[in-house]
């Protein structure tokens, strides 16, 4: 559902071995570790990611104290209840992992758990991929304080690259930690909630280091199910019919945006000069807007992260963050159906395209190949 909180969803595979080593450390070792990785990997980002990592795993409470506390108010007690709920049904009917992630609550005092930066050079919408251990190559970089992600943006945007900071809910750390429900994923509708922990366990279940498009389009594609099997699992046929009419609103966005990229990455290898490929750039891209304006206007919804894109001026760096989400689920979706459904032979079916090389899993998968990554900048 491409809603302000869906498509904020870059950054929930941010895992990074610095993190997963240091959380485990005594304290006094771990401050050597990280004034070692300060000095080693320059500007401190993995210090501000360990110490954020490390903040919002020590206000982890188990979602059953937090539901038998007095104190707690009663919507907070039924959405937790409601997860506990979907959490049992993402293991006995998904067959996703089965273990604590999710099963604590997390108050973080703050709309976002973190803020991820997604970049593109001025003239391809291929994101800029930075890498780390563990989670290997990713197409974003996240920060726990919005302040460095946006001074970030600005540092790259200085060098010619287009740039978008977007605040993210939730991430995962791939199971090397015990995730929880943050007070930010809140911000979520019962429906939505459900659907990003169902997103946030595929990524526990199954991840591709160096392939964002892979691991995400296949989390998309097992929350889309989990979510419609959920619905009909309880019984809500108002809000499966809500699903279903969100679901048609993103095919049409979509429809919008697949052949404004393509339009795009032809300007991009026509080879014209820059100052006439900048115009034609504008150009294209006011298109878009007027387009998505009018599907908003024609289908009556609105469309927040959009809205909000449009108003400060649509970029390479916001197309290629959608791209990445959803360029691949098509190709999911013909898989889980080539499997009748059955979630057990389809985790088996992509298990099998994970061992293959990158290019292949896309000529399968993917509606348009893969674009070569470019190598990250440095903060």
């Amino acid at each position: 559902m491409l809603t302000e909180s869906s498509t904020g969803r870059a950054g929930r595979a941010q895992a990074a071995l610095v993190r997963a080593v240091c959380a485990a450390l005594p304290r006094a070792t771990r401050a050597l570790v990280l004034t070692l990785s300060c000095a080693l990997l320059g500007g401190c980002y993995l210090l501000q990611a360990t110490s954020g990592e490390w903040r919002v795993l020590q206000a982890r409470v188990p979602i059953a104290t937090v539901i038998a506390a007095p104190a707690t108010p009663d919507a907070l007690r039924a959405r937790l209840t409601e997860v506990q709920a979907a959490r049992d049904f993402a293991v006995r009917e998904l067959g996703l992992p089965d273990n604590n992630s999710y099963r604590s609550y997390a108050d973080l005092h703050r709309p976002f758990v973190v803020w991820n930066v997604v970049a593109a050079p001025e003239f391809s919408l291929a994101p800029v991929r930075w890498c780390f251990p563990v989670a290997g190559c990713v197409a974003y970089r996240g920060y726990f304080h919005e302040r460095r992600a946006r001074d970030f943006a600005l540092r790259l945007e200085a060098r010619g690259l287009d740039a978008v900071v977007e605040g993210v809910p939730a991430y995962s750390t791939l199971g090397k930690f015990a995730d929880p429900v943050l007070s930010t994923m809140l911000r979520y509708d019962d429906d939505e909630l459900v659907a990003t922990i169902f997103h946030e366990l595929a990524h526990q279940l199954l991840y591709v280091p160096n392939d964002s498009e892979f691991n995400e389009a296949f989390a998309t594609t097992v929350e889309e199910v989990g979510l419609a099997r959920w619905l009909e699992f309880r019984g809500a046929a108002q809000r499966i019919e809500r699903f279903r009419n969100e679901q048609r609103q993103e095919a049409a966005l979509l429809a919008l945006l697949a052949p404004a990229r393509a339009r795009l990455a032809a300007l991009y290898a026509s080879g014209v000069g820059p100052d006439e490929m900048r115009g034609r750039k504008r150009a294209l891209l006011a298109e878009l807007a007027a387009a998505i304006v009018e599907l908003e206007r024609r289908e009556g919804v609105h469309y927040p992260v959009y809205e909000q894109w449009m108003a400060t001026g649509l970029n390479n760096a916001q197309l290629a963050s959608i791209a990445t989400y959803y360029e691949c689920v098509p190709g999911f979706r013909r898989l889980l159906t080539a499997a009748d459904g059955d979630l057990a032979r389809f985790y088996a079916a992509v298990r099998t395209l994970a061992r293959a090389p990158r290019e292949e899993r896309h000529a399968q998968l993917c509606t348009a190949a893969a674009s070569a990554a470019t190598p990250g900048a440095s903060g």
